[in-house]
């Protein structure tokens, strides 16, 4: 059994935001493994497929980013996932825009929702999915209000390939592929 979580917040207002790049990512998986968010359980919304040891849940935390880890411990307990099955995929600033970084384990580094996952389960050890926006130019705004800053059109199909990238990579997780050979296929930049 897999569970594959993309981190994001669920208002409106942040669909289109670098904070949400995880949640686009998992509807991406959710299209490519014929499954629909039609649940909400848990404090997320949640797409099954399969059954047995091959059952995919994949999940979209409603608790916002700060707090996905309450929902994630939730699900994983409940289905009885082991934090080896568990994928993670989320932004973030300290990678280079349109690039992924598949890792087995790790620090949480700048980010709130994956701090707060690694508290709420215990443990560092599973596998995660990293989508990196950091800018090329210097910021002018808080990081704060720029994570949750629409991404620009011009930028939109970068960020539409690595987010395809990185939902490809979590479809091969979910088949049962080793994180080694995943990190050596995809990790570095899309092909935008």
């Amino acid at each position: 059994m897999k569970l594959i979580v993309g981190l994001g917040n669920p208002d409106k207002q942040y669909l289109n935001t670098f904070h949400n790049l995880g949640f686009m990512c998992v509807d991406k998986v959710a299209e490519k493994l014929g499954a629909e968010f039609k649940k909400e359980k848990f404090r997320a919304k949640l797409a099954e497929t399969g059954s047995g040891d091959n059952k995919i849940i994949l999940a979209k935390p409603l608790t916002y980013m700060n707090l996905s880890g309450e929902s994630v411990k939730e699900i994983a307990a409940f289905y009885k996932v082991a934090s080896k099955d568990i994928l993670i995929i989320y932004d973030d600033f300290d990678l280079k825009k349109g690039f992924i970084r598949i890792r087995e384990s790790g620090s949480a580094g700048t980010h709130n929702g994956m701090r707060n996952v690694i508290k709420e389960l215990g443990t560092e050890n599973f596998p995660r999915i990293r989508i990196g926006f950091k800018p090329v130019e210097p910021m002018i705004i808080p990081l704060i209000d720029y994570v949750l800053s629409g991404i620009k059109d011009e930028d939109k199909p970068l960020f539409s390939a690595a987010t395809d990238k990185a939902a490809l990579a979590a479809t091969d997780f979910a088949g049962g592929a080793d994180i080694l050979s995943l990190v050596q296929k995809y990790n570095g930049k899309s092909n935008a």
